[in-house]
């Protein structure tokens, strides 16, 4: 197998996540159906997945079954990364991880990219971490970026935001091979610029539980930059927004062309609140 073109293959995939000017993405899971159900924003896949493409999103991520969901067939293309990690809330360990999928399966379905959820300080830490490393060997052989999950979740977490920890999660998935990284943002500029600092791969920020105040996302996101991020993976504070192509246009904005907080809030007026 020729390894330059593995190389370039890699490169040319990244470059339809990321933006070729800004070096930044914003990604739009949409991978909660199998955690917990079929929830508000997900019903109708397909008008989700045109609803923030038309607002400049970047990829979307998604479990290989809902590929054919969400493909439309017309209007602007976006990135696709394919999950290949999964666990329910209705199980006793539901911060147990599986491997649901291989890289082969997300070559065959067009995907961008994968991505592998770990999460630290769970009993089941070290399959994760197998699979991980196992993961990224396999789609090393092919050029194939893998997005990582980095979160710590375990009995003996306090506090999951600890800017130590979740540089620490960071850098585990560096060391495994992932080429993107998402961990949740440490709350300040200052913490999570060491987070950055710690990577030699993009950083991203995860969105968690949906937010009361859109003011807070966007801050979160103009803040995560400034800290030297590349951007966001951030699902149910996008599709499940008033009006989410609005929202991800002004996401768009503070992510790739450096709009400060109250121009993006300008711009949101009052649809979102």
């Amino acid at each position: 197998m020729d390894t330059g073109s593995i190389h370039i293959g890699k490169a040319i995939r990244l470059e339809r996540i990321f933006n070729r000017k800004s070096g930044r993405a914003i990604v739009v899971p949409m991978d909660h159906g199998v955690t917990v159900g079929p929830i508000y924003g997900l019903v109708d896949l397909r008008a989700t997945v045109n609803a923030v493409v038309e607002g400049g999103a970047n990829a979307v991520l998604m479990q290989k079954g809902l590929v054919r969901c969400g493909h439309r067939g017309s209007g602007k293309d976006i990135g696709l990364i394919c999950h290949l990690s999964a666990s329910t809330s209705l199980s006793p360990r539901p911060n147990e991880k599986r491997l649901v999928g291989t890289v082969e399966d997300a070559i065959q379905l067009g995907a961008d990219a994968i991505s592998v959820h770990v999460n630290l300080a769970d009993e089941a830490e070290a399959s994760m971490l197998e699979d991980l490393g196992r993961v990224t060997s396999t789609a090393s052989r092919w050029g194939i970026p893998v997005l990582a999950m980095m979160y710590a979740r375990g009995p003996h977490i306090e506090n999951p935001y600890d800017p130590e920890i979740v540089a620490h999660c960071a850098r585990a998935g560096v060391e495994l091979g992932a080429d993107v990284i998402k961990v949740v943002y440490t709350g300040d500029v200052d913490s999570f610029a060491r987070v950055c600092e710690s990577c030699c791969v993009p950083v991203l920020i995860a969105g968690g539980d949906k937010l009361d105040d859109t003011r807070d996302l966007v801050q979160m996101a103009h803040d995560s930059v400034l800290a030297g991020g590349k951007g966001l993976s951030i699902g149910r504070n996008i599709f499940q927004a008033d009006d989410p192509s609005r929202l991800v246009r002004a996401l768009k904005g503070v992510v790739h062309e450096d709009w400060e907080v109250e121009r993006a809030m300008d711009f949101l007026g009052a649809g979102e609140k």
